[in-house]
């Protein structure tokens, strides 16, 4: 995958640009050919260099790697159902109606957020608020991407198993598929190998988790928190490609949960469909592809047709919030896309 190499110079531009201090691009093609870089520095003071084995606060990746698997893997074991309600296991929640499956396909009628915003160092009884929360529509007639469905199913992870939510992550997804750098609340014998986010007030925000949400959840949560490599990301989404040979999901689960609904979304995933929005796999990857992003500056895509999977981390939102990285990510995957059909 050499000729990918090409895209070293444009990376580099959009770090001199400022759009990111920098960022780990990691790129399968089936399973013969993979290209790895780093790029940039971890901050702004320009003082460490980005490294392939940089740790990132993957932010909404979280939904994907960690919430996602762990519901499926409970449902694959046969101790929940995803028709079952989230009020069967959490009673004080009062939308009887609201499914599992509707959580995770963002099609649950609940809010988006919270409506007031969550200040970072606020105290507030989050989990509270959010069993409050009332329905802005009805369950299942449209989607609306809601953090707030995916911390109720993270909360129904750890009462069905009996475990908090990120010791069953590493348990049953991290450990099983060799995923050693990947972690809620990541110990500070890590501290400078993580990409440092946002800037808070009176410092830049290292090894704890930038959304507030989670942040005021304890760092661990079913929408944010997870802290992982562009490596271990890669390593993940094999178990998507082919799951037949990875001790994850069963190949019928990937399946049921890659299913194109009018919205474009299947369970937990985005999926490209060619429709007329662009996600940020660009337009020419093929139908089918899958993938998700996270506010931070991290995106995950897969292509099961072409066995092509690209992992882009930065830590973008460490210049502020109104950040180019979107605009920039559909750009990066379609080259990729164009250069992978030349190998």
């Amino acid at each position: 995958m050499g000729q990918l190499d090409s895209w070293s110079e444009r990376i580099n531009g959009w770090v001199d640009q400022g759009h990111f201090p920098g960022g780990v691009l990691d790129i399968r093609l089936d399973k013969r050919n993979r290209f790895q870089r780093a790029y940039g520095r971890l901050n702004a003071d320009k003082l460490l260099p980005m490294e392939l084995s940089t740790v990132f606060d993957s932010a909404s990746l979280t939904k994907v790697v960690v919430t996602l698997p762990s519901i499926l893997l409970l449902a694959q074991a046969g101790e929940l159902d995803l028709s079952d309600s989230v009020q069967k296991f959490i009673p004080e929640f009062r939308h009887g109606q609201v499914t599992l499956r509707q959580c995770l396909m963002h099609s649950s009628g609940l809010p988006a957020d919270l409506a007031n915003r969550l200040e970072r160092y606020t105290e507030r009884g989050v989990f509270q608020e959010i069993l409050e929360q009332e329905l802005e529509y009805d369950p299942g007639t449209r989607t609306n991407y809601s953090d707030i469905g995916m911390i109720l199913i993270g909360n129904i992870i750890s009462r069905v198993s009996g475990q908090p939510l990120d010791k069953f992550a590493k348990q049953h997804i991290f450990d099983p598929l060799g995923m050693l750098d990947s972690t809620f609340r990541p110990p500070k014998a890590w501290q400078d190998r993580i990409a440092p986010t946002e800037w808070d007030g009176s410092r830049y925000i290292i090894g704890e988790v930038h959304d507030e949400k989670a942040f005021r959840l304890g760092g661990v949560c079913g929408s944010a928190g997870l802290f992982t490599t562009a490596d271990d990301l890669s390593r993940y989404a094999l178990s998507w490609l082919y799951p037949e040979e990875y001790p994850l999901l069963k190949p019928e689960w990937v399946k049921a949960s890659l299913q194109a609904l009018p919205e474009e979304r299947g369970l937990g995933w985005q999926l490209w469909q060619g429709q007329e929005e662009t996600l940020a796999c660009g337009r020419l990857w093929s139908h089918g592809t899958f993938g998700h992003t996270g506010f931070t500056g991290c995106s995950l895509w897969i292509d099961p047709v072409r066995e092509l999977v690209v992992v882009f981390m930065t830590n973008a939102v460490h210049f502020g919030r109104e950040k180019p990285i979107r605009q920039l990510r559909p750009i990066l995957h379609d080259r990729i896309f164009h250069d992978a059909l030349q190998v």
